[in-house]
């Protein structure tokens, strides 16, 4: 099977550094792939986009060295499937609070006996390669989002699932989930100490653990950490703070 260059990084104590796609354009995934990011996620849960999109994202995002992955709406057995069948080569799922909720997604990743995963990959098998199966359950990456309160106090529960992967940190509903608005208070002692125990948690269980931060000074304190993964905003942030700078730069 093709295999997964997160997971390589992960040796050589390298940061997955991850685009995040929320617009439904096959020529803004190939562009962020060739950018050099070392995976592209596509964004059902809030992209402006649906599962229809799904296969000709991941065609672009693979014409390029980026892995393919998808954030999935939600904890739906046959919605990952269809996801993974398409060819992401990972899932992150958002809103698991409880053992059972990963549990649930895990089940839908994997293939028996770890999982309840359909054989039916389609596109994945074109992707992945004939050994698709044998080699799945060892290569596509799965990552679930903690996001609330409830899921930082099952942070131990959650991580001891078999096959599951690691952890995935959604700063901004932890942050509505403690009270404090979301956006930019990732400094805020209350959060930052909730998203070091996350990190500590995840870290002391040799787990992978990943983020997706506002901004470039969250992201290079992220970095500093020793996250295996940093999300430098979205293709929408992206744009708007390039197209910004410029033309501060011309109106001077």
């Amino acid at each position: 099977m093709r295999p997964n260059r997160l997971h390589d990084l992960i040796s050589l104590n390298k940061p997955a550094l991850n685009a995040w796609l929320s617009c439904n354009s096959p020529y803004i995934a190939e562009v962020l792939g060739h950018c050099g990011f070392d995976s592209v996620t596509v964004d059902l849960q809030h992209g402006q986009l649906g599962m229809d999109a799904v296969p000709s994202l991941l065609q672009a995002i693979s014409a390029t060295a980026a892995m393919p992955l998808v954030r999935c709406s939600e904890n739906n057995f046959g919605e990952i499937n269809k996801i993974l069948d398409s060819g992401a080569y990972g899932i992150i799922c958002p809103m698991i609070d409880t053992r059972q909720d990963a549990e649930r997604f895990v089940r839908a990743c994997r293939y028996p006996p770890l999982g309840a995963r359909s054989f039916g990959p389609a596109r994945g098998l074109l992707y992945g390669g004939s050994d698709y199966f044998n080699a799945a359950n060892s290569t596509l990456l799965t990552l679930a989002m903690i996001e609330t309160v409830k899921g930082v106090q099952n942070i131990d529960d959650i991580l001891d699932v078999t096959g599951l992967d690691g952890i995935y940190i959604g700063p901004n509903d932890l942050a509505i989930s403690m009270g404090i608005a979301p956006g930019g208070n990732w400094e805020d002692a209350a959060l930052g100490v909730t998203i070091r125990h996350i990190i500590e948690r995840c870290q002391s269980k040799q787990k992978y653990v990943g983020i997706f931060c506002n901004d470039m000074a969250m992201a290079s304190a992220m970095k500093e950490v020793g996250l295996n993964m940093l999300t430098p905003g979205n293709d929408i942030q992206l744009l708007r703070s390039a197209a910004t700078a410029r033309l501060a730069q011309l109106r001077g």
